[in-house]
Formats: C-alpha cells, structure tokens, sequence
C-alpha cells in the first residue's frame, strides 16, 4: 500500500451521489478524531460557479464538476487509506489493478490537478447553456421581442445565441444574450 515514503498526493475518491458535503464532514471528522492531520491535509469537493438562466433570470450557482466524487490530499499508507476507506459513504478510491491483480489508489497527475484547481478557483462562472441547435426559442427583450426563431448557433463563452427569425419573407440571422429568449 505504500509508495515512496512522505509524498503527499491528490487522491480521487468514489461516493455515493448526493452525499458529497455528509462525506467531505465525515472525513474531516475522521481526521481529527483518529490523529491523521499529519497524513491526510485536504479534502475538497471540485465545484466551479455557473450562470443558469431560470424563468428570465441569471443567478451563479455552484455545480460539483465530478459528482459523487472528492479530492484528497494525502500521504498514502495503511494509517491513512484506512481512515478515508473506512468513512461511511465512501465506496473507494479510484485504482488500478497492479501487478499481483490488487487494486491500488492512482495518484491524479499534477497536471491534472493543477487543470482543476484552476477551474475551481475560477472567478469567471461558467454560462449553462439551455438552448440546442434547432430548438424553437421565443425572444423576449429586444426589437425582435415575441418573435420566434430557430437556434442556429450557440456561443456559450460570449453568452450568445444566433437564432433565425422569419420577417419579410426570409430567415434572417439575430444575435441574441442568453437572457433575451426562452425555449418554447
């Protein structure tokens, strides 16, 4: 169970979906109770903030970008696996088969880690996209308000969505924000 002695490494974590935040509290608890501040230093569920549009509104909220996952930063050794393996809810660590046949932790690469923590730590949220390329959309601010158009393009990291509206006989091309229309 043991790799080289004293590296501390970001382990993925497997849990049931929806009890993310009840195991992150669980393992911190776990933590201190049984001593392992010195073996297990962080544990983070990955979320980045997105901009969803509800009923006309944007407001940012936060979305797990692995669900039924968590990050642990750990030294690894039997101490250690024990105290995380054994937290309730927690259904393994995301392994490989080694040698032998047995299934052994995989350490996320750093680069991994660092992809994530960026998309963490992310000020800019994310736009959801709630519009697909041929969907009916009504627009509902704008000149073109109460129109109804055709989605063509989608430009999520703008916020943008080129919708066909027919006037005058033709299929002409509008850009719109997110904001201004709705699916029908």
């Amino acid at each position: 169970m043991t790799e080289e002695k004293g590296a501390k490494r970001w382990y993925v974590i497997h849990t049931y979906s929806g009890y993310e935040e009840r195991v992150k509290r669980n393992l911190e608890q776990r933590i201190r109770s049984m001593d392992a501040q010195d073996k297990i230093f962080r544990v983070i569920i990955p979320t980045e903030k997105e901009i969803e549009v509800r009923e006309g509104q944007k407001r940012t909220v936060e979305r797990k970008i692995f669900p039924g996952y968590l990050m642990v930063e750990m030294i690894m050794d039997d101490k250690s696996w024990n105290v995380v393996r054994n937290t309730p809810a927690v259904t393994g660590f995301v392994s490989a088969q080694d040698k032998d046949g047995k299934l052994v932790p995989v350490p996320l690469e750093e680069e991994k880690v660092q992809q994530i923590m960026k998309q963490i730590e992310s000020e800019v949220p994310r736009v959801k996209v709630g519009f697909v390329k041929g969907q009916s959309v009504r627009i509902v601010d704008g000149p073109f308000r109460d129109f109804v158009g055709i989605v063509d393009e989608i430009n999520p990291e703008k916020g943008k969505v080129k919708v066909l509206v027919s006037f005058f006989g033709r299929e002409t091309p509008v850009e719109l924000d997110f904001l201004q229309a709705e699916r029908l």
